[in-house]
């Protein structure tokens, strides 16, 4: 199913020239993933704090998302196409996607029409789906990255929501049913992913 991570070659493309400089400035894969979980601890800190009382604040979150999304793409770049993969990394670039994504969402569960139950819901199921797409790896498949609500189309959908809600935008209380239907986007994310996963490890082992 089609997906926003399709468009990730692209964008690389366009970083491909600045993470060179920053591979020659002695910049590691590492640093770039520390420094992006870092920073969206801080925006997403900044938000519980003070974003139900200043809601411009919510302007922070396309913004981060959008720089998160290019750290993301270069620090993949500097460890695939300047030999600074590691185990370490590995590590550190599917946690602290996690943890980005659960400080990045929780600020929504303090802004009217929603609530803690269901933004809960959908940063335990985000965490969900990154963790069906890595269990391909322990059968033998790719690490799976299948839609429809993957990390990139969560970042477009809280990048718009935050965008509304920080110019002032109405929130009708209809729009509380908004997180529940990106709760079952995950779901059904999670599911293609295993599904995914299990035909292609049954593939290479019938071959």
């Amino acid at each position: 199913m089609a997906t926003l991570y399709d468009l990730k070659p692209r964008f690389q493309a366009l970083l491909r020239p600045m993470v060179g400089r920053m591979a020659a400035a002695g910049i590691t894969a590492n640093q770039v993933t520390l420094g992006a979980c870092l920073g969206s601890i801080l925006v997403g800190l900044l938000l519980i704090g003070w974003g139900a009382a200043c809601p411009i604040l919510f302007l922070l979150i396309p913004i981060w998302l959008f720089l998160r999304m290019a750290l993301n793409a270069v620090d993949g770049m500097l460890a695939r196409e300047f030999g600074q993969k590691s185990q370490l990394g590995a590590y550190l670039n599917e946690i602290t996607d996690v943890v980005s994504d659960a400080l990045l969402y929780a600020p929504f569960a303090l802004v009217a029409p929603f609530g803690p139950l269901e933004v809960g819901l959908v940063i335990l199921l985000a965490a969900l789906t990154e963790m069906a797409g890595l269990q391909g790896l322990t059968l033998g498949a790719s690490r799976r990255y299948d839609g429809p609500f993957g990390k990139s189309d969560r970042a477009l959908a809280f990048g718009a929501l935050g965008l509304w809600i920080g110019i002032g935008g109405p929130r009708p209380d209809w729009l509380h049913w908004l997180m529940p239907l990106m709760a079952l986007a995950l779901a059904f994310t999670i599911v293609n992913r295993i599904r995914a996963g299990l035909a292609e490890a049954r593939g290479k082992t019938a071959r």
